[in-house]
């Protein structure tokens, strides 16, 4: 059962925690996290494209010649997709392109992201995330301790106001709770900041 140390928020050791294998120190399964990915930036997408079909576009709906005795096509609307402006035939309407990802499989993938920052040695256990101010320049400080010139995602438990103000202005630094926690951030972060509280409560639920 492999072992971390356990910092302050002034980068010093106070303590150990013991991390789980089944966690922390699974074999990294490179297929689910790209379904565990593909389904995230799916479940994000907005879905708003639309075109106008022909009962939709501008246009008089009246017949533009006699069917017969022009010697001409015969047209019934000015709308009609075989004319320039008229609508468009089976193009893309506003859809949801969310899917369900099955349960086992989102956890496996977060196994296997959390296996792969700890086997990167990117992944940094704090006692407490107890800021005290919800500056933004007070957890600039902080992170800068750690590593300042890294992405950064920070996990916590849910409830912690001043993490969350303090963190928004700050680029490629973002703040999610351990039930939120999604592959799709351990692999777009280079560096994890979680709480010890955190690393428990996900420990429990992912214990296969």
């Amino acid at each position: 059962m492999p072992s971390v140390d356990v910092k302050n928020l002034e980068n010093q050791r106070v303590g150990e925690i013991q991390l789980a294998d089944a966690v922390f120190a699974a074999s990294v399964n490179q297929d689910l996290l790209y379904e565990a990915v593909r389904h995230y930036l799916a479940s994000r997408r907005a879905g708003t494209h639309a075109t106008k079909t022909r009962g939709l576009v501008s246009g008089s709906g009246r017949k533009l010649w006699r069917q017969k005795g022009t010697g001409r096509a015969r047209i019934g609307s000015i709308r009609s997709p075989l004319w320039r402006h008229g609508g468009t035939v089976f193009g893309p309407q506003p859809r949801s392109y969310a899917y369900r990802l099955p349960r086992k499989m989102l956890l496996g993938a977060l196994r296997s992201a959390l296996s792969a920052k700890f086997a990167d040695q990117h992944l940094t256990v704090v006692e407490e995330f107890k800021l005290g101010s919800h500056k933004t320049k007070g957890l600039r400080e902080i992170l800068d301790r750690f590593d300042g010139t890294a992405t950064v995602l920070i996990v916590d438990l849910a409830g912690n106001q001043e993490l969350e103000i303090s963190s928004r202005n700050l680029v490629d630094v973002e703040v999610v709770s351990n039930r939120e926690l999604h592959p799709y951030h351990l692999l777009h972060y280079e560096r994890l900041l979680i709480s010890r509280p955190a690393v428990e409560r996900l420990q429990e639920a992912l214990a296969p």
